[in-house]
């Protein structure tokens, strides 16, 4: 599912135009985008949460040359879904 389908089907439940519920999906992402970039944790009790975490520094290997690099501490967003979420797939 793409998000012009996702904001189709918030649309269709909740009974609001499709412009509407785009413009609250966008609203939504740009929010949990901005408090991640903050350094923030999200969480949506039921689904999941969105957490930042650290990279140590590490050695790594250039594919190609078969040379050893150093690779830089870095800062990724982990997602980790939560147990309705998880109990939903199963």
């Amino acid at each position: 599912m793409r998000k012009p389908e996702l904001a189709a089907a918030i649309a269709a439940q909740a009974d609001i135009s499709k412009d509407k519920a785009g413009q609250v999906l966008n609203a939504i992402l740009d929010e949990i985008s901005s408090s991640v970039a903050r350094g923030e944790d999200v969480t949506l009790i039921g689904f999941g949460s969105f957490t930042v975490r650290e990279r140590a520094a590490r050695t790594g290997k250039n594919p190609q040359t078969g040379s050893s690099l150093q690779i830089p501490a870095s800062r990724t967003v982990a997602f980790k879904p939560g147990k309705a979420l998880k109990d939903s797939i199963s």
